[in-house]
């Protein structure tokens, strides 16, 4: 490898990353910062610039104004890829990221147990999917984060007003998923960490408060209809005044992550999971190909689980 050149931590929201970069600089590594939300690359190069490159692009960039690096992201890390460029994160993983009718159908595939769901384009069929489903129902943007445009229908006519008025968020791709609400065991979620495709830690987020719902795809505040701008994270739970808790799933369950993982070539990522209070099974939801630390983790988990992150950085980029 030539040492020369650099890691390059390709991403877009501008607080997420702080204690990444600041672990990378308390070791004196040279990096670069890439911003994807205005960026430029020759489709006809050849020559590699970056000894690794660390994908941390976020299918909720669009709630900050920043949808226009989305679809680049996905091409640019094709075109990283196809010169030989060492990506953690890449073009499949991304494609996880931006798709949750694609996370889906790989869970399907894995045989493990997902909300009956239903994949639509238009605001007709998504009246007659939630009444093929039964409700309550959910549906939810397929490139989403953060819970943004997530919306729970109780019965037929609330879903047809909504329908008929224009109501129903299909996002940037005019898809979404219409989804079983379930109840939740135990009034938690249940997020799995992992780093190079094994298990790193995992936390069990509470809801706190009338202003949040739990609902079987994210954590999502709804003080003023539930829009983009009043959402929330599962990075941002303990400041948001969720009660989160380090947690350590059987092995079977983290065997299972890591299986996700794998076959989505995500090798910093998160996998979410609930037991259905009906009858115990649990529920996988949500694959996270871009995965933000927990929130005071020091204080939550006993480490930093940037530091083992840098770790690996570094043991990655040794091996190029």
């Amino acid at each position: 490898m030539n040492q020369q050149l650099p890691l390059a931590v390709y991403y877009e929201h501008p607080e997420w990353f702080r204690p990444l970069f600041a672990e990378l600089d308390r070791r004196s590594i040279q990096y670069l910062r890439i911003d994807a939300g205005c960026h430029v690359y020759d489709a006809t190069a050849t020559d590699r610039k970056y000894a690794l490159f660390f994908n941390r692009m976020s299918a909720s960039a669009y709630l900050r104004g920043n949808a226009q690096g989305i679809f680049f992201t996905r091409d640019y890390l094709a075109h990283l890829e196809r010169i030989g460029t060492r990506v953690i994160n890449g073009c499949k993983a991304f494609s996880f990221e931006i798709s949750k009718a694609a996370q889906l159908a790989l869970l399907h595939s894995l045989g493990l147990a997902t909300p009956r769901s239903r994949i639509v384009n238009c605001a007709i069929q998504a009246v007659s999917a939630a009444q093929e489903i039964g409700f309550p129902v959910i549906i939810k943007p397929n490139i989403g984060g953060r819970g943004a445009g997530i919306m729970r229908f109780d019965s037929a006519p609330a879903l047809e007003r909504a329908a008929a008025a224009g109501e129903i968020d299909f996002g940037i791709d005019s898809t979404a998923l219409v989804q079983e609400f379930l109840p939740v065991r135990g009034g938690h979620i249940t997020r799995v960490e992992t780093l190079g495709g094994k298990f790193l830690y995992a936390i069990k987020v509470y809801t706190s408060g009338e202003n949040f719902n739990l609902c079987p795809a994210e954590i999502c505040r709804t003080e003023d209809g539930g829009s983009a701008a009043n959402t929330t994270g599962l990075v941002d739970a303990p400041k948001a005044g969720l009660k989160v808790e380090g947690y350590t799933p059987p092995q079977e369950l983290i065997d299972a992550v890591e299986k996700i993982v794998s076959a989505a070539q995500i090798e910093a990522g998160s996998v979410e999971y609930i037991v259905d209070d009906r009858d115990g099974v649990v529920v996988y939801y949500d694959i996270n190909a871009l995965s933000n630390f927990v929130a005071n983790a020091p204080q939550i988990l006993g480490f930093d689980p940037h530091v083992r992150l840098v770790d690996y950085l570094e043991d990655e980029k040794e091996g190029v």
